[in-house]
């Protein structure tokens, strides 16, 4: 009896829990379909009856001139540098000092105008350069170290990408009296402390050049100058009495005129980090004389820069011209100084 009551007991609540669980079930899932139906609808109702009312207007785009002021541009086809260096050394020494030496001061400058005009398809090219130095030793007088006045132009036209058709004229002489010291006399045998060799226009050459320029690179310049006058002047008849040469020049004229074949190569960029090489090779050949009278120039610069101001600079030229010497000249610089350059 008691297992049968049991029995029911346990049914009728599997049956109550199946049942309840059921109608949970379908209570919740008709209840949120009928909250967010409401919602729904409440919204729409809201909607309708909070709208705000608005009117359409037709948009009208109208032309309007804005004042405006032109930029004032204009292109510079010019472009100009200049180089200013000042060397100085100074040395000096007790009367007594064992190892020996002579009190000196010596000063050098240079000045380079350099200015470029181009406008395809012409371009000019005109370069002043200038270059004196003296040095005064303990009982002796002032002596040179440097003395040169370069002046050259150049107006060009482009034939092809590299090439041009030019005409140059280039000036080249120096400021002050050249003297050869502890000079001896060939015909008297004679030693004299100073002997005068060079002075103003005595020598000074003026070169006129016409052909063409093959320029693959700015700082690269070739010119091949297939018609081209040479003046040489000597205007100091004192030269000739310690210069037999006379620079070329017949000692009864002042002026010698050639014609001649000229080659020039310009060479002009920075090697390195704040190292600059010029460098300008020249070769002239007289039309009508031995290949013994061809002329060789080799002007060379190197210039490192130390700081903005500060650098140090080595020149040098070698020359061979037969109308000046037979052998081979040369000359060589070192200075330490300041440079500048603007811009």
């Amino acid at each position: 009896m008691i297992k049968t009551r049991f029995g029911l007991l346990l049914l009728v609540s599997i049956t109550l829990g199946i049942s309840a669980k059921a109608q949970q079930t379908d209570t919740l899932k008709k209840d949120t379909i009928k909250i967010d139906t409401a919602q729904i609808n409440k919204y729409r109702i809201d909607s309708r009856r909070n709208a705000i009312p608005t009117r359409v207007r037709p948009v009208l785009l109208q032309r309007a001139q804005v004042p405006f002021t032109m930029l004032d541009y204009k292109i510079n086809y010019w472009k100009k540098t200049i180089t200013f260096g000042l060397n100085f050394s100074q040395s000096a020494f007790s009367n007594n000092y064992s190892a020996g030496g002579v009190n000196a001061v010596a000063l050098g400058t240079n000045f380079i105008y350099h200015t470029e005009y181009n406008k395809a398809p012409f371009s000019y090219v005109s370069e002043l350069n200038l270059q004196y130095g003296v040095s005064k030793n303990k009982d002796q007088g002032k002596r040179k170290t440097n003395d040169r006045i370069y002046f050259d132009n150049k107006l060009a036209s482009q034939l092809s990408k590299h090439w041009y058709i030019f005409g140059s004229l280039t000036f080249e002489s120096q400021f002050d009296k050249g003297f050869n010291y502890n000079y001896t006399d060939p015909t008297t045998g004679q030693v004299l402390d100073r002997a005068l060799i060079s002075n103003f226009m005595s020598p000074g050459y003026l070169t006129e050049s016409v052909g063409f320029e093959y320029k693959p690179a700015p700082y690269f310049d070739l010119r091949l100058g297939t018609g081209t006058a040479k003046q040489t002047f000597v205007l100091n008849k004192k030269i000739i009495q310690y210069q037999p040469d006379n620079y070329g020049v017949d000692s009864l004229h002042t002026v010698r005129n050639d014609l001649a074949f000229q080659l020039v190569a310009l060479f002009d960029k920075d090697i390195m980090k704040n190292v600059h090489l010029n460098t300008r090779y020249a070769l002239f050949i007289p039309y009508g004389q031995s290949l013994a009278y061809i002329t060789h120039r080799v002007d060379m610069v190197l210039a490192a820069r130390v700081n903005r101001l500060i650098s140090v600079t080595i020149n040098g030229t070698l020359l061979y011209d037969k109308n000046t010497s037979r052998d081979v000249q040369a000359t060589e610089g070192l200075a330490l100084g300041m440079l500048y350059r603007f811009p």
